[in-house]
């Protein structure tokens, strides 16, 4: 029934912040750049900003892991731009290492290595 993650829905209060800290952080520019909705492509991935922050609640985050080479290195990244820790790189079985961030606006951004 699922194919695959197409697309990664940020809620962000100041869309103009935000889309300044995806483009330094992921080095993409958006493909879409309007005052409703921020789009990147990631790789094939929609990744979205919305500054709409109706029936958002704080401390209401989901979690959406985007594969990387390496955690280590992806969370490194993200802190050194502002994310704050909220998962060290954890060895869940295997090779497979997962990590999240918090990006400065509260979504939670998760890395899945070695899946």
């Amino acid at each position: 029934m699922l194919q695959k993650l197409r697309t990664v829905i940020y809620h962000v209060a100041d869309l103009a912040a935000a889309k300044e800290w995806y483009i330094k952080t992921t080095g993409v520019q958006p493909y879409f750049d309007e005052p409703f909705y921020v789009g990147f492509d990631i790789n094939g991935c929609e990744l979205g900003l919305d500054p709409s922050m109706e029936n958002v609640q704080p401390g209401n985050h989901s979690e959406s892991f985007w594969a990387v080479e390496s955690a280590r290195a992806a969370v490194d990244k993200f802190l050194l731009h502002g994310a704050t820790l909220v998962q060290d790189v954890t060895n869940v079985g295997g090779s497979i290492q997962v990590a999240v961030v918090a990006d400065p606006f509260g979504n939670h951004i998760g890395f899945i290595e070695g899946a």
